[in-house]
């Protein structure tokens, strides 16, 4: 009798599979569902551009820097010191940390440079910095100076872009590069066609 009941049973849990099996035309259409359920879930996360509202309230700056800050820590950062390339490819720049003090410089062409000081024999006027004391000035370098030394250029700092790192603030315009010693606002703004320290 009991083997009856099972034998039953199983002729009943079989009856519902086929049945379950023949409307697979119907379940298939369930997992389109689930699918078109799917795309209603990447809608919304689509739909997160609503944060449209969050944009204006948080302006494109913020969003700007977080991924700035993220660059910085894995492409700028080389040896304690950070390098960059200005946006148009005219500068290598860098903010430097060297054993006696920290500084911010570019070199590359830029016009008009002052007249060269007599006790400068080696390449002047395709430099400019600011160091932890003075205003902005002019350089006597035998060399490239802020270069990570890496065989391809540094990463460019997109224009607008801001780095700030020991003590000192570099920004960029698509043209131009401005850094700034943090504490005595003494610093440089350098470009093809033009210049200024304070």
């Amino acid at each position: 009798m009991a083997w009856r009941r099972r034998t039953g049973m199983c002729l009943v849990a079989g009856a519902a599979l086929v049945v379950a099996g023949c409307s697979g035309s119907t379940d298939e259409a369930a997992p389109t569902t689930g699918t078109t359920a799917a795309t209603t879930t990447t809608a919304p996360a689509t739909t997160t551009t609503t944060v449209d509202p969050t944009t204006p309230s948080a302006p494109p700056t913020t969003t700007t820097e977080a991924p700035t800050t993220t660059l910085v820590d894995l492409v700028y950062e080389r040896n304690e010191s950070y390098y960059f390339t200005s946006p148009d490819g005219g500068f290598q720049c860098g903010i430097i940390k060297l054993p006696n003090r920290t500084e911010a410089g570019c070199q590359g062409p830029t016009d008009p440079i002052p007249p060269r000081p007599d006790d400068c024999m080696i390449d002047w006027g395709s430099g400019v910095r600011v160091e932890d004391s003075g205003p902005g000035a002019f350089m006597c370098a035998g060399g490239l100076v802020y270069t990570s030394g890496d065989p391809e250029p540094d990463a460019v700092l997109p224009a607008g872009a801001t780095l700030s790192k020991l003590g000192y603030t570099c920004s960029t315009t698509a043209d131009a590069v401005t850094c700034v010693n943090d504490e005595t606002a003494h610093g440089f703004t350098v470009a093809a066609d033009s210049n200024e320290t304070f």
